[in-house]
């Protein structure tokens, strides 16, 4: 544990020294620069760990759920505790094992009829939920501890939240109570339980164990007994008041229970049925589930600006369902800022550490996304005032979608909204067209003046064609990318399913049957399997530049050049730049409008260090020349065996030799059968198709988000959505409209992302 915490302390003083002294100009952020490109900026100068997240993500999205919470509530408003169960424990065993649980506690643990038929029910119906409560438990139980210890509570009372809850801290009834310790509204006030827009304590977990802790404090005061302090817990004192008059003045929860409401009739069984399961969990062969979390492992800091969980997960890169888990309190995924009120998240002790030493950095591109917010009056008065009545224009930019970009992440990148984006290009949902140009609409500032600015040395195309009678063809290039379906084959291999093969390459499991002729999912060891894939193709077209241009002197070609390009230059920069004396990486990605990640990936750099003269690359050029290269695309020729053929004739009959024939259908030796497919020609044909239409693209990309999952012996839905990142098992079930947890093998699943 020293170790540990000297090793934190050492990376802490590092990197505060390292940020002291960086020279990163963290104010003023260009209003050009998009989200993308500053939030990389920033997190570029970041110290990273390589410490695994907190929470697993699968494992909040199961902790949201409230079925646990739903089912067990039902339970203790249903249960009758008069009603046996067939359960396989003795009678004098659990008399023996409630007594040494009685001896160390201030609850009246006494054996009866209704106890052993409740805690039997739970260990018959419930053992799964227990395992997971008892790996929730972990991160909860030594904050309750803590806060009833402080108090003179006894630390059984930990069990209540499990319970109320079963340890959600998002759990609602159907009145309005919320919380882990269900708090109703007014009862929260009362406890000075913070309750606003923004902020519901009674889904914090330690304020409100603070507050559940007074209220016993005050409950034992009146009642002076553990039983029926519970017991006002769920119903109120007023309820434990009447069914003890009503009783003749009995105060022994099991005398006054009969005139309680029904709900409460099952409530302190229900708590000393899991006060027993949690001591005797291993006795009946329950296992806990691996913690989630340990409460230890995280810290708080103060907010100091109004902050979302979207942003403090782009920055420290904590998934937003950890940061829900962490700090529940916050109803809209947002910390505010209020005068006089002080906030505080929560986080895993080394995501603290990259807070606390980027603190100003952090800050600064809160305050950069806030700045981008729409204010109307504000920016009619910066017009007015600007210097010589500063104006904007409407420039058109493109778009070319590639493979795996989505509409919200090229919005992102040009600063728009996705809304926009789908009406300028009459797009009807919310896919990516791929390989389409998409329109682009950017408003941009200029400044007016009278006088028309013209460079030196520059001359417009229209002033340069008069100088000059002779003409010349001008050619460009272009690129078109089009879609062509390419052939390929998988030989069945030992253990491969028609599931595997489709997931693999990329394609559905109905087609590969049709393509083969399949019938059923049964594949014969050996058999080439046919697969169709649609690929994309990109081909350079030359094209005749309209109108005739002059024949110009050096000069004058130079200028006319650098107007042709002025329009693309701020798209399609040069290649490559040559640094010069006070450049840094970061000065130069934000000059050429690209991120600093990329910079450093394109010209194989460890940090941020460059030397005068020497030349940058400013693209993947080597994505791009091979984007140029042409494509090709193989035809394949088959020949079915006829009686009395062999493998030399074929060839001789196809001109091609006896080891071409055996390679490209991996055969052994010279044998052939009856009525089989042979490969007798491969030939690899330049590609040069004309653009596929946008219906063939879309279908395309849907084709390629469709999966389909055979379920294996000894699958689950939890283990299938842990395969696939962002998936969960209620989508899985509403994707397949399954209703219970049960799986077959052999069942087919739809994944669809």
């Amino acid at each position: 544990m020293n170790l540990k915490k000297i090793t934190t302390l050492a990376v802490f003083l590092v990197s505060t020294a390292i940020f002291a002294q960086d020279d990163l100009s963290i104010t003023p952020f260009k209003k050009d620069l998009t989200n993308k490109q500053v939030l990389d900026s920033i997190k570029a100068t970041f110290v990273h760990d390589n410490i695994a997240s907190c929470i697993d993500s699968l494992w909040m999205k199961e902790l949201a759920s409230l079925d646990l919470y739903n089912e067990l509530t039902l339970d203790i408003k249903n249960i009758n505790v008069d009603e046996k169960v067939d359960y396989e424990l003795p009678t004098a065993l659990l008399k023996e094992r409630l007594k040494k649980m009685d001896e160390k506690s201030p609850f009246n643990i006494e054996w009866n009829q209704g106890l052993e038929n409740v805690i039997k029910s739970f260990l018959k119906n419930r053992k799964k939920s227990f395992e997971r409560l008892m790996g929730i438990s972990q991160f909860y139980f030594p904050m309750f501890e803590e806060s009833l210890a402080s108090q003179n509570i006894p630390l059984e009372i930990k069990y209540l939240a499990v319970v109320e809850s079963a340890l959600n801290p998002r759990a609602v009834s159907r009145v309005g109570a919320t919380g882990l310790w269900q708090f109703m509204y007014q009862t929260g006030k009362q406890y000075n339980l913070n309750i606003n827009s923004y902020v519901d304590d009674r889904n914090d977990p330690l304020k409100s164990s603070n507050a559940a802790t007074q209220y016993m404090t005050n409950m034992y005061k009146i009642f002076g007994d553990w039983d029926l302090v519970l017991a006002s817990y769920n119903s109120g004192p007023g309820n434990v008041a009447k069914a003890i008059r009503r009783s003749g003045g009995q105060q022994n929860y099991w005398n006054i229970r009969k005139y309680l409401p029904k709900e409460t009739q099952g409530y302190l069984p229900a708590f000393l049925a899991t006060m027993y399961i949690f001591e005797y969990h291993k006795e009946h062969g329950i296992k806990p589930d691996r913690a989630i979390a340990n409460h230890f492992a995280t810290d708080t800091i103060m907010i100091k600006n109004a902050m979302t969980f979207k942003q403090i997960s782009e920055l420290l890169d904590v998934p937003v369902a950890e940061l829900q888990f962490l700090n529940p309190s916050y109803k809209r995924q947002e910390i505010p800022f209020i005068t006089g009120e002080q906030h505080f998240l929560r986080l895993p002790i080394d995501k603290i550490a990259v807070f606390t030493s980027n603190e100003d950095k952090i800050y600064a591109y809160v305050q950069y996304e806030a700045s981008k917010r729409e204010r109307p009056y504000e920016s009619m008065l910066a017009t007015r005032d600007s210097i010589g009545g500063g104006s904007s224009v409407s420039r058109v930019k493109y778009h070319k979608v590639r493979r795996g970009d989505s509409l919200s992440e090229i919005s992102s990148q040009y600063g728009v909204a996705m809304s926009d984006l789908k009406k300028w290009n009459h797009l009807r949902n919310s896919k990516a067209p791929v390989g389409r140009k998409l329109k682009i609409y950017t408003t941009e500032a200029i400044a007016s003046n009278d006088k028309k600015m013209v460079k030196p040395d520059t001359i417009s195309v229209k002033e340069s064609t008069a100088l000059a009678s002779n003409t010349s063809k001008i050619f460009k290039e272009e690129k078109v990318v089009s879609f062509k379906d390419v052939v390929k084959y998988h030989k069945v291999k030992k253990g491969d399913n028609l599931g595997e093969i489709s997931d693999k390459y990329g394609v559905a499991v109905a087609d590969v049957k049709k393509w083969n002729h399949l019938k059923g999912s049964n594949i014969p060891l050996g058999a080439n399997i046919k697969i169709i894939k649609n690929e994309r193709v990109v081909t350079v077209v030359r094209k005749e530049v309209k109108g005739n241009k002059p024949a110009l002197d050096a000069k004058t070609e130079t200028a006319v050049a650098s107007n042709d390009t002025d329009s693309e230059a701020t798209e399609n920069p040069k290649d490559y730049y040559q640094v010069q004396r006070g450049d840094n990486l970061f000065s130069i990605a934000k000059k050429f409008n690209v991120s600093l990640e990329d910079l450093k990936k394109w010209n194989n750099l460890d940090d941020l260090n460059v030397q005068q003269g020497s030349k940058l690359a400013l693209a993947n050029t080597a994505e791009e020349a091979k984007e140029d290269e042409p494509k090709t695309e193989t035809k394949i020729v088959e020949y079915k065996v006829k009686k009395g053929d062999n493998l030399g004739s074929i060839a001789r009959k196809y001109n091609v030799a006896v080891t071409d024939i055996k390679e490209w259908n991996d055969m052994e030796d010279n044998n052939v059968k009856l009525g089989a497919s042979l490969i007798v020609s491969k030939k690899e044909v330049a590609v040069n198709e004309p653009k596929s239409s946008k219906k063939e693209i879309i279908a395309a990309n849907e084709r390629d988000e469709v999966k389909l999952y055979y379920v294996k012996k000894g699958d689950s839905l939890f283990s299938i959505a842990k395969k696939y990142p962002g998936v969960t098992i209620s989508d899985i079930k509403k994707w397949n409209g399954i209703k219970n947890e049960s799986l077959k093998p052999g069942m087919k699943l739809k994944i669809n992302g």
